[in-house]
């Protein structure tokens, strides 16, 4: 498991597995974002499965996956709301890229500044400077 912090509220991890479960808990989060869809992963780290272990810790648990290309505002909307419930939420995809990139859109749409996080999503390993024309776009849409 490798936990990314990219602010108080919000961080990122690449896959995680039940048995990752109890550390997230133990570390302070209170719900756990999925955005991988099942097709990506064995049965083993399917939502289901993470889910069970979630909700078996105390945890919420949040199924929202993102494929590249299948971007809609329903899905931001339900990312976003996730983000404004409970927390601190870790979010889990295949890398916590796409993880990143969904917060970076919700907080464009918010109206928040980029340049900080953006700066937090390098600092954690998610180079994605050269997108911020785009999201700054969808953020005016």
């Amino acid at each position: 498991m490798d936990i990314r912090v990219l602010s108080p509220a919000y961080a990122v991890s690449p896959q995680i597995a039940p048995e990752d479960v109890s550390a997230i808990a133990a570390a302070g989060y209170k719900t756990i974002l999925c955005n991988r869809p099942d097709g990506e992963v064995p049965p083993s780290h399917q939502a289901g499965a993470i889910k069970a272990a979630t909700e078996a810790a105390g945890l919420r648990f949040v199924d929202n996956p993102f494929s590249h290309g299948q971007l809609t505002q329903a899905l931001l909307d339900a990312q976003a709301a996730t983000m404004a419930d409970e927390g601190p939420v870790l979010a889990y995809c295949a890398s916590g890229n796409r993880c990143t990139i969904l917060w970076l859109i919700v907080a464009a749409q918010a109206g928040e500044d980029l340049g900080p996080l953006i700066e937090a999503g390098e600092a954690a390993g998610y180079p994605l400077a050269h997108m911020r024309p785009q999201l700054e776009a969808m953020g005016r849409q």
